[in-house]
């Protein structure tokens, strides 16, 4: 049986609660995203051919102690790094390195700065150069379902709402999506209750009700939606290597629908320097 909390109720770990947030707690979070996704959109002039994503790595981390975050990502499980880069065939969780983006690439970065005690928690993709169409396609798609996901959000609907509208998006396109990662609940803490799953039907999942705040984070592949880990332990890839693609966006519902509190204060999240 799903239970709902007030957040200021609730303990600061992973109870299988739903936490309900209040406008305070609102105001929080919309500092801790702003920040990220300033941060990704920083990103922009220094993605580029012969960049290294331990260069990537050094920046988020700089760019958070400048104003005062944290990355959630840096020693959670294990993991050493500041954020996640994920290039072409794999799908999430890539781990920052000496490999330099060529042109061609795509790549994903997946940043979650804490500050102030809030999780932000927000990625989005990049062209490396001039990239070929299927990769622009890709981006298109899966930017497309995202979009998609969250025009469904709203009081009163499923999360199984969310996962189909995704999944009807990817699939009337042609691509697939990645079933072994979902979306989260976030807050005063990095993953939570519920998850957000990016396939389904409507009467799926757990009712949506205001104050609930969460990602939706869609991975679609080119190519059949199986993945598999590396040896690394975190490492996701298509099996079949096909390119995959990943936006993230951190929301809070709202009375009427929702609030994105990861937009671009650029309005860089979708990257249209793509060949059309």
């Amino acid at each position: 049986m799903v239970s709902y909390i007030p957040y200021k109720k609730a303990p600061l770990k992973y109870t299988g609660q739903i936490r309900l947030f209040d406008k305070q707690a609102f105001v929080g979070m919309r500092k801790a995203c702003n920040l990220a996704a300033h941060c990704l959109d920083e990103l922009t002039n220094i993605v580029k051919p012969g960049i290294t994503t331990t260069e990537i790595d050094r920046f988020v981390f700089s760019f958070g102690a400048d104003h005062g975050a944290l990355p959630a990502d840096l020693n959670y499980r294990g993991y050493m790094h500041s954020c996640c880069t994920s290039i072409n065939h794999v799908v999430c969780h890539g781990i920052p390195d000496a490999r330099i983006l060529r042109d061609g690439d795509i790549i994903n970065i997946d940043v979650t700065y804490i500050l102030d005690g809030w999780h932000a928690d927000t990625s989005r993709m990049y062209p490396v150069g001039k990239i070929k169409r299927a990769a622009a396609r890709l981006m298109e798609v899966t930017h497309k379902c995202l979009m998609s996901g969250i025009a469904a959000v709203r009081p009163g609907v499923r999360t199984g709402a969310i996962g189909a509208a995704i999944q009807h998006s990817a699939e009337e396109e042609r691509c697939s999506v990645v079933r072994d990662f979902c979306g989260h609940g976030v807050g005063q803490i990095f993953h939570d209750a519920p998850n957000i799953l990016h396939y389904g039907s409507p009467d799926d999942g757990v009712q949506l009700y205001e104050g609930m705040i969460f990602t939706i984070e869609p991975m679609i592949n080119l190519g059949k939606p199986g993945v598999k880990i590396l040896n690394d332990g975190w490492t996701a890839v298509t099996r079949d290597r096909s390119l995959s693609a990943q936006y993230e966006h951190t929301l809070g519902v709202t009375a009427t629908g929702c609030e994105i509190f990861t937009l671009s204060p650029k309005d860089l999240f979708f990257l249209h320097s793509v060949p059309r």
